[in-house]
């Protein structure tokens, strides 16, 4: 069982490894209108994209931020289709030194998509670096040292940027100015993420229902990247338990096997919770406090775990901390005090 269990917490984790990577670009989208969700987000990135094609220029920069799992790297790829222009990516981490950033964008072509994931994790010598390449369009290179030391200029084709970022509290004033668009993604509904499994399902050949579709997709969190790899261990399920059909009985069977919560909360969610409720009485209380309790970091906290908590209505967050929710009481059966008198928890 702890197995099945470890199995789970990787599963309801919304970052994927190497494997899981290569199986989820298979799934993925190529073009907006098969983009799922985020209908207001699509409607300004098609409007932006019609626009720079009208004009054959590059569109404007964009900044991508949300919770990890929702498809920013998918959107910077749709981006660069529809406008028909090469994509190149790379991320914060890998740009350790401004040689990196130049040796990149000294060989970009005109109107280029150039996607940077996790792009507040710049250091601050090459963020500076990035700022004229994408306000003016142009790398400006320190030669030779002390007295004889000069900026020689670079002229770079006008191309388009794409910023990721699951934290835009990080990304500094200055470098969120040079982006034309700053678009959020939210957590997507259970019926979205209904049509996303029924989508998956289809590109991996295997029959669902409705029902069963809609059961992976309401343990899911919120989360495409979630969602197709619940459905595809429930295929597996499926193939070896159901003769390869997955219903709601088969899907439910399968994730419970999993331990995969009705609602998709995993271990730190229940610690989370839990911690609110029973160890500082339902709140207010401070993020460090509960990753301190916890074993957890603050950021990792509110970037993966809370969004999901507030959005299912279990956690508030208040100027004073985080507070725990009546329906947090009921479903995880905590009784709460009212005046000494303990209040029992209805069912759920």
């Amino acid at each position: 069982m702890a197995g099945n269990k470890d199995n789970a917490d990787r599963l309801v984790s919304a970052f994927a490894g190497d494997d899981e990577q290569q199986f989820e670009v298979g799934l993925r989208p190529r073009r907006l209108a098969d983009f799922t969700g985020q209908p207001r987000l699509k409607e300004n990135l098609q409007i932006a994209i019609d626009a720079a094609r009208k004009r054959g220029e590059a569109m404007d920069h964009v900044l991508l931020y949300g919770p990890p799992g929702l498809g920013k790297t998918t959107l910077a790829s749709i981006i660069a289709q529809e406008l028909d222009v090469p994509f190149s990516q790379t991320s914060g981490p890998v740009l350790q030194k401004k040689l990196d950033l130049s040796g990149i964008l000294s060989g970009i072509m005109h109107r280029q998509v150039f996607f940077i994931d996790e792009i507040h994790r710049l250091l601050p010598d090459v963020e500076e670096m990035l700022y004229t390449a994408l306000e003016d369009f142009h790398l400006d290179i320190l030669i030779g040292t002390g007295p004889g030391a000069r900026t020689h200029s670079i002229p770079l084709q006008k191309f388009t940027a794409i910023g990721a970022t699951t934290r835009q509290g990080l990304v500094s004033a200055p470098m969120r100015g040079r982006f034309g668009l700053v678009l959020r993604l939210n957590l997507y509904e259970v019926a979205e993420l209904t049509r996303i499994v029924k989508r998956s399902s289809k590109l991996m050949d295997t029959p669902i229902d409705e029902e069963g579709a809609e059961e992976i997709a309401r343990r899911a969190r919120g989360t495409p990247r979630i969602a197709n790899r619940l459905l595809r261990r429930v295929r597996d399920y499926a193939q070896v338990r159901a003769h390869g059909h997955i219903t709601m009985q088969v899907a439910q069977t399968a994730l419970d096997l999993l331990e995969v919560d009705r609602f998709g909360l995993d271990e730190i969610d229940q610690k989370i919770m839990r911690t609110v409720l029973e160890k500082f009485g339902g709140g207010p209380v401070g993020i460090n406090t509960i990753a301190a309790s916890i074993g957890e970091e603050p950021e990792t906290i509110e970037e993966v775990y809370e969004p999901y908590l507030i959005q299912l209505g279990f956690l508030h967050r208040s100027p004073r901390g985080r507070m725990a929710t009546e329906r947090a009481y009921d479903y995880f059966k905590v009784p709460r005090r009212f005046g000494g008198v303990e209040r029992q928890p209805e069912l759920f």
